[in-house]
Parts: C-alpha cells; structure tokens; sequence
C-alpha cells in the first residue's frame, strides 16, 4: 500500500492545500512556482467545474514556452467568454516563475470555484519580485544590481516580449527598487556605510521663534529673533535684531 508524501512548503493556506488534494488531481504540486506555470493545472482544476469546457486532451504538460503560451491562451479565452476576471499580472507572474504569483493565482481560483473565503487572507500590494527575501538576508548577502536584474527579469520575459523598451523599463524599475533598499540599508546602519549627518541633520528639530514688533511713532518695524543652541544643552541663546527705516521720499528731494 502506497502513501503520497505530505507537499513540502508551498506558501499556501491549508484550506487551499486541502482543497488541491480533494480533487484528485494528475500530480500533487510539490512546487507552486514550477507545476502551476505551464497551465495544465489550472485547466485541471477549471475542468472539474467546466468540464466541456475544458478538455483536457487539448492542454500540453510541457515545460517549454511556447506549450506554456499554448495552454494560457486557452484558459485567458475561456475566462473573456465566462467574464472571469483574473489579475494580469499573477497570470503573467505565474508564466514566468515569479514570486509569490503562483500562490496569490491559485488562491483566487479557489475563491471563485469554491465560493469561499480564505481564513486570515491578508491583502497586500501585488509584488512579484524577490524584495521580502532579500530583507530576510544579512546585509552582506544581499544581491548586487547586476544579480537583482537577473533574478527579477526572467529569460521567458525576454523571450516573449522581445520589446526593447519595455524591457528597459523593467531593467529601470528593478535597478530602482534595489537603490531604495541600499538607501534603507544606509539608514538603518549609518555606522557601517560611514555616513555623516549633514547640517540639515543636525538643525533638523532646532527651534525657532521670531516675533514682530511695530513702532507706531516712528513706523520702524523691529523683528526679534531668538535661536536655541542644542549644543550648549539649550543655556545659550543668540539674539538678532533687524532695524528696517523708511526711505525719504523722493518728492522732497526735487530741487526746486
């Protein structure tokens, strides 16, 4: 007597992974990323509540791109008729193996098939690129912008829109969102970059009160500035006194 290994960890809630295993699928996915991207599954799982819809002699279990395109070409036909709205992007994401695509995929199928909502679902912003894991590293093994450029912009992606601006644009975005971490990395370690507060730093917090005061008798206007020394534990204070006299006019100096 066979027993089937329990999955290994697919980041998949368990309502989902019990769902996957009551349908008697072709192969139990051990792998998210990697048995969901060529679409056999997801038409496997549509074929159970669509089944004329769906058949399954149609679909390719390949693993190259163009069985790939061939499979999510039908499913993306079938949901246009049914009005099915599924995210572009983690379709796309899935195709192409990024992160987090799959699972955020999967549990929208099941949503929709099953009528059902997921137990502590938390909604976050769509990012399929790898910025939790590198978080999750020690600052020294953190990828570098070359290495980021290639664990974010897949081959596949190159391959199936060889588009030359659009994959600048990626290459941009990517190159962007690694600037943004090494900036957070800078601030929270500043000791280990040597980084030195700038002025603007330094003054940042200083107070400042300036009161005006206007003389009626003379029309002089006397402003008083008073600036707190944080450096001096705030027992200093630098006065300064801005005197602005009315000009003569000019009519008087006519000579006649």
């Amino acid at each position: 007597m066979s027993y089937s290994l329990p999955p290994k960890k697919t980041g998949l809630p368990r309502d989902v992974l019990k769902w996957l295993q009551s349908l008697d699928l072709t192969f139990s996915p051990m792998n998210v990323r990697r048995d969901f991207s060529n679409g056999y599954l997801v038409a496997e799982l549509f074929s159970w509540y669509y089944p004329e819809d769906f058949p399954m002699h149609s679909y390719n279990n390949g693993t190259s791109l163009p069985a790939k395109q061939g499979n999510w070409a039908q499913i993306e036909r079938f949901l246009a008729k049914q009005n099915i709205h599924l995210q572009k992007e983690a379709i796309d994401g899935t195709i192409h193996c990024k992160p987090g695509a799959a699972e955020l995929l999967v549990q929208e199928i099941y949503t929709f098939l099953t009528n059902r909502r997921i137990k502590g679902l938390q909604v976050r912003e769509t990012d399929f690129t790898d910025r939790d894991y590198q978080e999750q590293l020690p600052m020294v093994a953190r990828s570098t912008a070359s290495v980021a450029i290639k664990s974010n912009l897949r081959l596949t992606e190159v391959i199936a829109d060889p588009n030359m601006s659009t994959n600048q644009r990626k290459v941009q975005a990517i190159i962007h969102m690694h600037l943004e971490q090494r900036a957070a990395e800078r601030a929270q370690n500043p000791k280990r970059f040597n980084m030195k507060p700038t002025l603007g730093d330094l003054a940042a917090g200083l107070p400042s009160l300036s009161h005006h005061r206007e003389d009626g008798s003379n029309g002089r206007t006397t402003k008083h500035t008073e600036i707190s020394d944080s450096c001096m534990n705030n027992t200093a204070s630098v006065h300064y006194q801005e005197i602005s006299v009315r000009q003569t006019d000019k009519r008087s100096l006519t000579l006649n």
